[in-house]
């Protein structure tokens, strides 16, 4: 890493709800903050829920989201990396990012190095126990050919659909409560605390709790969750040395 550089992580911003004039609230702020950020940005991790629901049909994609993704094209095209890691309520991506933004699209969480520093990072979705009927339903979800009969519902349906399902059934959505479960019960704090029973990881980075957390699994790994863009406007940011919490004012 260039020692004047950042790296930074943020996820859950789920815009498309509740209302279309509340989710532009919300993207134009966090607009405001890509701003900010690639001015020093080394890379930027998008962890996933960018969308509340995306769902990419041969020819269309959802409508709306033209000032996040125009900004993300725009930072992308001055050749700073993008990487985004798909969420349980974006999960129907394809190649749209790819191929449309140059942004390469995970679907599992996904090991990298920088400076000597290993990280462990993804959505966070379906890791760890609990969560089962959730696991069940990805499963489901992700099949191809369950994809394959949704996408000949027509996309004004489809869409609309689907925005019902996130909003209403957390079997769909998984469990997104923001209530801080402690460190035992946190799954996501469990899932590493196993995979470090395998190997080091300095430090292991999620989203989908919606909750900033900050955790450490002995004297060398930190667990982190990033939050969301809806209630808390936080995002984590590396330096070179330390990955900490922040929020955007």
């Amino acid at each position: 890493m260039d020692k004047n550089k950042k790296i930074y992580f943020a996820s859950d911003q789920h815009f498309g709800i509740p209302s279309f004039e509340k989710s532009l609230i919300r993207e134009k702020k966090f607009v405001l903050w890509l701003d900010q950020i690639k001015k020093d940005a080394e890379a930027i991790f998008l962890l996933g829920d960018l969308f509340d629901f995306w769902f990419e049909y041969k020819k269309v994609v959802p409508k709306g989201f033209v000032r996040v993704l125009g900004k993300l094209a725009e930072i992308r095209d001055s050749g700073i990396p993008i990487y985004f890691f798909v969420g349980n309520h974006d999960l129907w991506m394809k190649d749209y990012f790819e191929t449309e933004l140059k942004i390469p699209t995970y679907y599992q969480s996904k090991e990298f190095t920088f400076n000597n520093k290993t990280f462990l990072i993804g959505h966070g979705d379906g890791l760890g126990p609990g969560d089962k009927g959730y696991k069940r339903m990805k499963k489901v979800f992700t099949n191809p050919v369950s994809k394959w009969f949704y996408k000949w519902l027509h996309p004004d349906l489809g869409v609309s659909l689907a925005q019902y399902l996130s909003t209403k059934n957390k079997l769909i959505s998984g469990d997104e409560d923001v209530k801080f479960l402690g460190e035992e019960n946190e799954w996501l704090v469990q899932y590493a605390k196993k995979k470090l029973e395998v190997k080091h990881y300095d430090y292991f980075l999620f989203g989908h709790r919606h909750l900033p957390m900050e955790i450490d699994l002995n004297k060398n790994s930190k667990y982190i969750n990033t939050g969301d863009w809806i209630t808390h406007f936080t995002y984590a940011v590396f330096d070179g040395d330390n990955l900490e919490l922040k929020s955007f004012k």
